[in-house]
This record gives C-alpha cells, structure tokens and sequence, in this order.
C-alpha cells in the first residue's frame, strides 16, 4: 500500500501531511514535509514520541522530502501482536518495507535518542539503503555487559508478561499529562508539541496511547564487541549532533563513545548545540540543527 493523505498537521513553520502503510499486518501512521521528488530523509522518534518530534526540524530542511513514521506500538500505529516484542532491533524488517513502499532505494536516515539506535543499526545491516545517517543525541546502542545476560533475559521474560495486558497511565487532562512531562525534564514546549499524539481520550480523562510493553527489559543487548561492530559497519558518512544539557550531560561515558566513533567511522562529523534531550523541537535551535544537516547533505553530495 502507498502513502496515502489523511490530513494536516501545523505544528511547524509548513504544513505536514499525514501519511500511513499497512506492513506485515500492522498499520502505521505517520507525517511528511517537503516536495516528494526531494532528497529523501527517513526521520525516526525516540523511545515513547512519535512523528510529531521532527514537526518543528523537518520543514526547515529545504529540497527535502521528509517522512517521519509513528513506529509501531507508539503514536497512532499499531501495536505489535500478543507474542511480539519492542526490542530495537524488532522496527528493522518494517523500516526495508516502507523503503520500498516509498519507492527509495536509499535514503538519509535520521534518528532521535532510540530512533538514532534504531537507525545506527539499520544502517550497519542494510549499508546500501542508506546514503548517509544522521544521529540527533544518541548514536548507537549502549554496550552492556556479557555477565549481565541472564538477568537481562530474565527481566525481558517477566516485565513483558507483566506488561502485556496493562494500560499506560491516565490523566484527568491533556494539561496534567503537560505538566507531567514537564516535572520529567521536558521544557513546556516540547510537552506540549507531543501531548496531542500521545494522548487518547478516555472516560476519566486522557491516556498515553504508546504499548506498555515498551517498558519492557530488552531481552539482550548489545556488548561491547557488537557496539564496535556497529560502528565499523557504518560506510556512509555520518552526522552526530548533540545537545549540551541532553544525553551527555547525563552520561560522561558518551565522551568515549564519540572518540571511538571517530576512531571506528570512515566519515564521522560531531557538533554540539544548546538545549535539551528534544532540542530539535526548540525553534531556535532547530534552525541551527537544520543548517548543519543542509551543509552536510551538499558537501556530501548526499542530494
């Protein structure tokens, strides 16, 4: 099925389309920008967003044709079947599909926090799909270690029985939900530019729509080797953006993955810019993130 219209969407500076595809029994919604014969960027969330993230970014990336699916069990697509699972690998056989269902070969694919992980994995496994990646605030996986597997597992197996018949929580407004996502850490921007696609309106106010077995333990993860491995499989060139009170602020270890990366990446740029986590959903700062991936893109030759 091809991307079809289902409406707007206004929240940055054009107007978005709402797009959806059916892909191995799930439907997935989601939003686009730009002309559809520009350079096309697949735009990815973090864990428990969804399109909406990239409404302010993605219309400032001029002569891009950008697509920012819900992935499954978050925004309004689907939720995975009773047996299936999120772990991040999980998205990976979906995203191929909507490639082809968009009629790209390749792409620029880009990722937010989990949707950057997603990506960086993408990217190592499918190297001909991906023409460049472009990282906002994570990178890849973080290494874990091997001694840890079993209790890994052990939590996959019991957070996700436990999870699978929960609902997420209720709030008795849409400005509760705001608020707490602002005592989280969200700036009132950023709470209130996600709230509309998180939430769905129940008796007692407002839910979260996400899966809650997205809570759920990852059944194993990734070591250090797999990492690096990771990391060496990256061939085209890469753009890793980080924000300053975001993901390295609160891990000093990602000073060594940036190292590795630039020791490991053929093509590795980094660049740091103000703000928080969700930066890219902060006007001022979205110009200058825009600005950097539009000059990457054309000293590339990514177009």
């Amino acid at each position: 099925m091809t991307a079809q219209d289902k409406g707007q969407n206004t929240i940055g500076q054009d107007t978005a389309r709402a797009v959806s595809w059916d892909i191995d029994g799930l439907t997935y919604q989601g939003l686009s920008w730009g002309p559809e014969d520009g350079t096309p960027v697949l735009a990815l969330h973090g864990w428990m967003d969804h399109a909406d993230s990239y409404g302010i970014l993605a219309p400032l990336l001029t002569g891009c044709h950008v697509v920012a699916p819900d992935l499954s069990g978050q925004g309004l697509s689907s939720r995975r079947a009773a047996h299936a699972t999120y772990n991040i690998w999980d998205d990976l056989p979906q995203i191929a599909e909507l490639l082809d269902l968009l009629g790209w070969s390749d792409c620029i694919i880009m990722g937010h926090s989990r949707g950057a992980n997603i990506s960086s994995l993408f990217t190592a496994a499918q190297p001909e799909k991906v023409r460049a990646f472009i990282a906002l605030d994570s990178l890849v996986p973080a290494a874990n270690d091997p001694a840890d597997f079993a209790t890994t597992l052990r939590a996959f197996i019991e957070d996700t029985r436990r999870r699978k018949t929960g609902t997420l929580r209720t709030f008795p407004s849409r400005d509760a939900y705001i608020r707490r996502r602002q005592e989280q850490g969200n700036s009132p921007r950023t709470s209130e530019a996600l709230a509309a696609r998180a939430l769905e309106e129940v008796p007692e106010g407002v839910r979260m729509r996400g899966d809650p077995r997205l809570f759920a333990s990852s059944a194993v993860k990734l070591t250090r080797e797999q990492m690096e491995t990771v990391l060496r499989s990256l061939q085209c060139p890469v753009l890793n953006i980080w924000a300053e009170t975001g993901v390295r602020k609160k891990r000093p270890q990602t000073t060594d993955l940036i190292a590795l990366a630039q020791r490991l990446v053929p093509v590795y740029e980094t660049l740091d810019l103000p703000g928080d986590h969700h930066f890219h959903l902060d006007p001022a700062i979205a110009e200058p993130i825009a600005a950097a991936v539009l000059d990457f893109i054309d000293r590339h030759g990514l177009r």
